[in-house]
């Protein structure tokens, strides 16, 4: 077998591909239900509901488990790159989003008037509690879905 059709093959790949890219198109809609405005953006950008990093990095690990075994070293590695993943978006990443924000207001503030540089920080780096569910979730969800059509 090629590396194509290997790739094509992959189910677990598929699974993950899938989970990331269903959650980077669901950015848009949930944020136009929530605000009124559209912003395609958000299927190119970090941050938002869902996660996308945590649907990606969930459905992964349980693809892996689904797939060859929840005792294996693949899960294993999987889980445990998962954890770190869904920690860093909520907690450092999301840190390094509150500091752009007052950084942002500082240079505002300070510079009102007289702007030194007109770029911005960017402030959406991490995820809400609230995100990081929604695209573990997400990830949970395309897995178990595929297992079970494949199984029939």
């Amino acid at each position: 077998m090629n590396i194509w059709e290997q790739i094509i093959t992959n189910h677990m790949l598929l699974d993950t591909l899938t989970a990331w890219l269903l959650a980077q198109f669901l950015k848009v809609p949930i944020h136009y239900f929530k605000t009124g405005q559209r912003r395609w953006a958000l299927w190119f950008s970090v941050g938002g509901m869902p996660s996308s990093h945590s649907a990606l990095v969930t459905s992964a690990a349980l693809s892996i488990g689904l797939n060859e075994g929840f005792n294996t070293a693949a899960f294993t590695i999987a889980l445990t790159l998962a954890m770190v993943v869904v920690y860093d978006s909520m907690g450092i990443r999301r840190q390094a989003g509150f500091h752009a924000q007052q950084i942002n207001m500082l240079v505002e503030e300070l510079l009102s008037g007289h702007p030194v540089s007109e770029k911005r920080l960017k402030e959406v780096l991490g995820h809400t509690p609230r995100e990081v569910t929604g695209g573990v979730i997400l990830g949970f969800v395309i897995p178990i879905l595929f297992y079970l059509i494949r199984m029939l």
